[in-house]
């Protein structure tokens, strides 16, 4: 186990601990019900809106026991990284794990450090891609409603979404160069508004198509191909899609540091976890299910600018601007967490270098002072510029969330979590509970191959294609 420095700061909640034991003890309020609340800001998001997608290649069985098996795993990943918060004991051990990395750092030592934080950045820049892609694909939705709306649903109505990536992508080096934006909580709010705004909105549309069409859509078997090869990678590709949906390991540590004692931050972080997962699972069912049910074969990879919908053509356009805005948040909040920890890297690596450490005011009307970091200016900028780039280069909805989920759910939600509750709990080699969590972990990591797979294959058909 190793000792503590600076750690990884961490997305959504903002909280960028300083890992010095001797400091003011922080005053932790949290209850079961804000760490709730935080769970299920962070994982209901973008990924809700290809689930009914996903349901679609799998098949009226198989669609809905994958959503719940992949929250069973969420269920047993998460309690096992509870009780890694304190240590020695679980519950009452004086050092605390404030974040994931820490954790690592901590448990396992400093090259499984560096290894979970190259799928950590990788996953944080990974989110940076698929919400551009996301964003742009429901700008473009909006003009295509209206579109529609105007002159059928018969209509020709096209439109390229690389100049709604660009633009996104100039908003975004706009926004990026506000300092602190983590810390700004009403960010966070108004993203989880937008967040249930739209899922509500589509799930609530799914409900009213299975109404008009006056039949349950689909089949068993889900979705038909040219092939069974065809067909296991679209169900493959499935998978990483509904893999992309559910962990949240990466933030878990963080909520549960803000939880007040007693009762003990592992068992109220425990509880709070089964009733999140429990009302996204529900919640997740419902918009996949309804989704499916909806339009059968035809579902649209993402629910609300696939269109399967066309009326109201205000509601549509409603919950694409909700994404839309939700995503603008979003993007930085995954997005400061890797700004702050290569900035304070170079910082420590150069601390005499003006061009990385030096501000400069500028007065502007009206306006507070801006301090500009040159090295800030310049790292953030290239950043969002290559998030951009990335995404239009694989403009592929399903397809990159598919890699993502699929390439992120193993190392982050599943390997480190168990690895680092052998060291918590002393679990000897071969005991019943070691070979019992080995078998777990193997069977995931097969799933993620899988899921990888599939989605790779699917990505390189849809470039090709």
């Amino acid at each position: 186990m190793g000792d503590r420095t600076e750690e990884l700061p961490l997305p959504l909640l903002g909280s960028f601990h300083s890992a010095n034991e001797s400091e003011e003890p922080l005053k932790r309020t949290g209850t079961i019900w804000t760490a709730t609340a935080h769970v299920i800001t962070g994982v209901i998001g973008a990924g809700v809106l290809s689930l009914a997608w996903s349901i679609a290649q799998l098949g009226w069985i198989a669609g809905p026991l994958c959503m719940i098996f992949f929250a069973a795993i969420t269920i047993v990943s998460t309690y096992l990284l509870c009780d890694c918060y304190r240590f020695p004991d679980p519950e009452h051990g004086p050092i605390r794990n404030r974040s994931y990395m820490e954790a690592v750092k901590f448990y396992l030592g400093e090259k499984s450090q560096v290894v979970c934080g190259i799928f950590a950045e990788e996953s944080l820049y990974g989110c940076g891609i698929a919400y551009t892609i996301t964003s742009a694909g429901s700008i473009r939705a909006i003009q295509r409603s209206n579109c529609y709306h105007r002159e059928g649903h018969k209509a020709s109505c096209e439109y390229g979404d690389a100049i709604y990536m660009l633009l996104f992508g100039a908003v975004q080096i706009l926004v990026s160069q506000i300092p602190d934006f983590h810390n700004m909580e009403w960010l966070s709010v108004i993203a989880a508004i937008m967040s249930f705004t739209y899922s509500f909105i589509g799930f609530g549309l799914g409900v009213a198509q299975v109404i008009e069409n006056g039949t349950i859509k689909g089949s068993i078997a889900g979705v038909s191909a040219a092939t069974t090869a065809n067909k296991l990678w679209l169900a493959f590709e499935a998978l990483g899609d509904i893999a992309f949906a559910y962990p949240y390991s990466i933030i878990l540590l963080e909520i549960q540091d803000t939880l007040k004692s007693p009762p003990p931050e592992n068992k109220t972080m425990k509880k709070a976890s089964m009733i999140s997962i429990f009302i996204t699972t529900f919640f997740y069912l419902c918009c996949g299910c309804f989704g499916y049910a909806a339009f059968g074969n035809n579902t649209p990879g993402n629910l609300l600018t696939g269109f399967g919908f066309f009326e109201p053509y205000w509601l549509v356009d409603l919950a694409n601007a909700c994404v839309v805005l939700h995503l603008v948040g979003g993007y930085q909040i995954y997005s400061q967490p890797v700004f702050a920890f290569v900035e304070g890297w170079f910082s420590r690596k150069f601390p005499s270098s003006g061009f990385v450490n030096n501000f400069h005011s500028f007065k502007l009307p009206l306006i507070r002072p801006l301090h500009i970091n040159l090295f800030r200016l310049c790292f953030r900028t290239v950043y969002v510029a290559s998030t951009t780039a990335v995404a239009m280069a694989f403009p592929y909805f399903n397809q990159v969330l598919g890699v993502l989920g699929a390439l992120n759910f193993w190392p982050l939600a599943i390997y480190f979590p168990v690895e680092m509750y052998f060291v918590q709990k002393k679990i000897g080699a071969w005991t019943r509970k070691w070979i019992v969590l080995r078998t777990f972990s193997f069977a995931c990591l097969l799933i993620t191959i899988a899921g990888l797979l599939g989605s790779i294959e699917g990505l390189i058909s849809a470039k090709l294609g």
